[in-house]
């Protein structure tokens, strides 16, 4: 399959990765408040163009340093930990307060990456987010420096940025740097280095051109980016890497500023159902009946109504597999309900489940984006 085309115009969900060195000045260790508040004004202008727009932003530590006198360029965990349940409230605050001057709303979410790859949670931090953009709202995203060891961090945000546009079923990823693109060198330091605008394929030559990070606050570097594009390119993200550090950056952006596009050979939604139907080890069945089978061929989720019974112990988030009247596999779905709770439900209608389970959850025993029948009408 030849890799998606790049266009601006096809972006309906985007992913704005912003680091501590565009947003803070390193020399006062203050916000850089001009330029936060031009960018609110893009991704106010991304909304009113009908794009959904997620941030994930860096700054909290580096917000806090100044304050309380910690400087040194390296500190231990307990240092960043307690740096960052400090400077994240200050960052918060300057999303929130920037984002409502142009009428939107901010929310905090702050992730580890146990938290994109267990399934139940994963499920739970998506369906947060899902909720969020339906209320028109601009999630803000960050590590949670303050309980994650050295054993489960990222360790830099590209990475979280691309986890959370896998997550999400992303159009586009954008890592917004202090350098306009992937160049054949480093450009700081080679006068021949030539900008390359569009990588088709990651290779391992393209990720031998990341070099190490650079010196000073930043975890980053050229080579976590190219991780990053890596993992948001298999999951059919596609991504950017551009210049953020003058003002109106996506604006620039989208008015033809010079970046470099990292293409994916596939969409999300096709990624993801090829990740489903590929899993190993279900963990249980779901058996339907004639009405529901009907309605997954056109597209839908699958009710509680339209299940018959089930086998198997699950929990939120296990793979299960999806049989149809006549006891034959029909695909794979990820259970919005655990078993013991799904056996309680099943048969019933979707406003009959609070009352049943005590609390409101999902309509769908298995959400539409999470299951893949064998059928051309459901895998693409």
């Amino acid at each position: 399959m030849p890799p998606i085309t790049p266009s601006f115009n096809t972006i309906r969900r985007v992913v704005i990765k912003i680091g501590s060195a565009l947003l803070v000045d390193s020399e006062k260790a203050t916000l850089r408040f001009d330029w936060l508040y031009s960018v609110c004004e893009d991704i106010a202008q991304l909304k009113k163009e009908g794009v959904e727009v997620v941030v994930v932003s860096s700054g909290a530590i580096s917000l806090a340093r100044q304050q309380l006198g910690l400087t040194a360029p390296r500190l231990r965990l307990d240092e960043k930990q307690a740096l960052a349940t400090i400077g994240q409230i200050s960052l918060a605050q300057a999303w929130s307060q920037n984002l409502s001057k142009f009428g939107l709303t901010a929310g905090q979410l702050l992730l580890i990456p146990d938290d994109t790859e267990n399934r139940e949670r994963h499920l739970n931090a998506r369906a947060t987010l899902q909720t969020l953009l339906d209320l028109n709202c601009v999630p803000v995203i960050n590590e949670n420096d303050a309980i994650a060891t050295t054993e489960i961090r990222f360790g830099d945000n590209d990475r979280l940025g691309a986890r959370v546009a896998q997550m999400i079923n992303a159009d586009c990823l954008i890592l917004l740097s202090d350098i306009d693109g992937l160049y054949t060198a480093d450009p700081r330091t080679d006068p021949t280095a030539t900008h390359i605008p569009i990588i088709e394929h990651m290779t391992d030559d393209i990720l031998a051109m990341g070099g190490e990070p650079p010196a000073g606050y930043s975890s980053g570097g050229m080579r976590t980016k190219l991780i990053a594009a890596q993992i948001a390119n298999r999951a059919g993200t596609a991504m950017i890497i551009a210049n953020g550090q003058h003002l109106h950056p996506i604006k620039n952006l989208w008015n033809g500023g010079k970046n470099t596009w990292f293409l994916p050979q596939t969409t999300p939604s096709s990624a993801r159902k090829r990740w489903i139907i590929s899993s190993l080890n279900p963990k249980g069945t779901v058996f339907i009946d004639l009405g529901a089978l009907h309605a997954l061929h056109e597209g839908a989720s699958l009710l509680p109504a339209g299940v018959t019974h089930i086998d198997g112990s699950f929990t939120r988030g296990d793979l299960v597999n999806i049989c149809g009247p006549d006891k034959a596999i029909l695909g794979r779905g990820l259970a919005s309900y655990s078993s013991e709770e799904s056996l309680k439900i099943i048969g019933h209608k979707s406003i009959e489940m609070e009352q049943i389970l005590g609390y409101r959850g999902r309509d769908a025993l298995i959400h539409r984006d999470d299951l893949t029948l064998d059928s051309p009408l459901i895998r693409q």
